[in-house]
């Protein structure tokens, strides 16, 4: 049997998150052993590092860390492209997989704030019809891709075309790379057309408008409530305020499966993260005052 390769890009903020989505995966596949997650990790310590082997103890899947702080060719979009004070430029990692994972063809990319419901050999071995990218659309399309008043991006993206959310990609890396990114960006950044865009996804969407396959939506839940529990998602992805690591989740019912998420981090992962958090928040009040 081929080995399922999935990739996560996250920084030391989110490493639990990043533990659960991996935990989240074996946990409902029937190829534990086969599970290849490629971390593409920016100033991970290394005892979280340690916390996230852990998988390959419990599973039996294969941990592979990738510290992107040493690759040039990140650094380089790191220090170029624009990001948002909530976000983190390790976005654009999933833009650069093929130098990062050279010698992969196929590659599951996952966001850390997703957990995986069925087995994810599904959609890694699905069939791409010979596309770049395979994606479910985003349901905010409308605002992401038209702008304000639908007008400031009209010129870039037509919205009477899909336009898809880039939290969950199925990528064949050799298409990926005949793409030439990096060219791209170069371009993009010269005529001033970055400065309009909505980070990586909306980049991805630009480059690879013709060039990817439309998933069935349950491989990407977006903002999942309690009902599309019983609606079968393969993958959901808690995007927005409503995220199953806040500590009252699970009592207010707010977010799809928040009591199954807490099992899924451990409450052992759980808790450190959410002393961490705390630790954080109070540090930074105090840098306020």
């Amino acid at each position: 049997m081929s080995t399922l390769n999935i990739t996560l890009g996250f920084d030391d903020n989110f490493w639990a998150p990043a533990f659960a989505v991996m935990r989240s995966a074996c946990l409902t596949s029937a190829r534990r052993h086969d599970l290849v997650f490629h971390l593409c990790e920016y100033r991970v310590s290394a005892e979280h590092r340690q916390l996230l082997d852990k998988i390959a103890g419990e599973f039996g899947a294969t941990v592979n860390h990738i510290a992107l702080e040493e690759h040039a060719a990140f650094n380089a979009v790191r220090e170029r492209l624009p990001v948002a004070r909530r976000l983190h430029p390790v976005i654009y990692a999933r833009m650069l997989l093929p130098s990062v994972l050279p010698g992969l063809e196929r590659v599951l990319y996952l966001d850390c704030d997703t957990m995986v419901v069925k087995p994810v050999e599904r959609l890694i071995e699905t069939d791409m019809a010979g596309k770049a990218i395979a994606a479910v659309p985003d349901a905010a399309r409308l605002i992401i891709a038209g702008g304000k008043e639908m007008r400031e991006k009209r010129d870039l993206f037509d919205l009477s075309r899909s336009y898809f959310n880039s939290g969950v990609l199925l990528i064949d890396l050799n298409r990926f790379a005949a793409a030439d990114l990096p060219g791209k960006l170069e371009a993009l950044i010269a005529d001033g057309t970055m400065e309009r865009l909505y980070y990586d996804q909306d980049i991805l969407n630009l480059i690879f408008a013709d060039d990817w396959h439309e998933l069935d939506w349950r491989f990407n839940v977006i903002d999942p409530r309690p009902p599309h529990e019983t609606l079968g998602p393969h993958i959901v992805h808690y995007t927005g305020e409503r995220r199953p690591w806040h500590l009252l989740a699970g009592l207010t019912r707010s977010v799809a499966f928040a009591r199954a998420y807490r099992h899924v981090m451990t409450n052992e992962v759980f808790y450190r993260f959410l002393r961490e958090r705390w630790k954080r928040w109070w540090l930074k009040l105090l840098r306020l005052r």
